[in-house]
């Protein structure tokens, strides 16, 4: 496996739990595909998605505080009321395209504790990786051992 894989999938996995629109999933995919072991992608995949959700939860919070709109406000009150009626196992959806995002800003919006909504963003993110990996992984093994 080549650095070079690793370093694209961080940052693609990055860049993906922002608000760019990508999906990392294809890049762990390849990856994977090429026969490697699959379980220091998945932790890298998950670290570089990781991070990207602590930016969009860290940007959430600091516009939350600096926010004066009356319109904006609303909407994220309603997004902090969703949070605290749900709490920090909501985060297990983090990987979720587009609601994700949202879930994690939420978070931030309504200053959820960093270390709970560390644990369930990663418990999130590296289930859904790691499934993808064996998903893919026993996908090529059946189509060898079937040709």
């Amino acid at each position: 496996m080549r650095s070079m894989d690793l370093l694209t999938l961080f940052v693609w996995s990055f860049l993906a739990a922002t608000i760019v629109p990508l999906g990392s999933e294809p890049a762990l995919a390849a990856i994977v595909h090429r026969r490697e072991t699959w379980a220091l992608p998945v932790a890298i995949a998950t670290l570089g998605n990781y991070l990207g959700a602590c930016t969009t939860y860290a940007l959430a919070m600091s516009a939350s505080k600096a926010v004066k709109s009356e319109r904006t406000l609303r909407r994220m009150e309603r997004a902090s009321a969703l949070i605290r009626r749900y709490g920090a196992p909501a985060l297990l959806l983090s990987w979720v395209p587009i609601v994700g995002d949202a879930i994690v800003a939420a978070a931030g919006a309504a200053r959820m504790p960093f270390l709970p909504f560390s644990l369930w963003t990663v418990a999130g993110k590296a289930a859904r990786y790691a499934a993808l990996a064996v998903l893919v992984d026993r996908t090529i093994r059946h189509t060898i051992t079937s040709a």
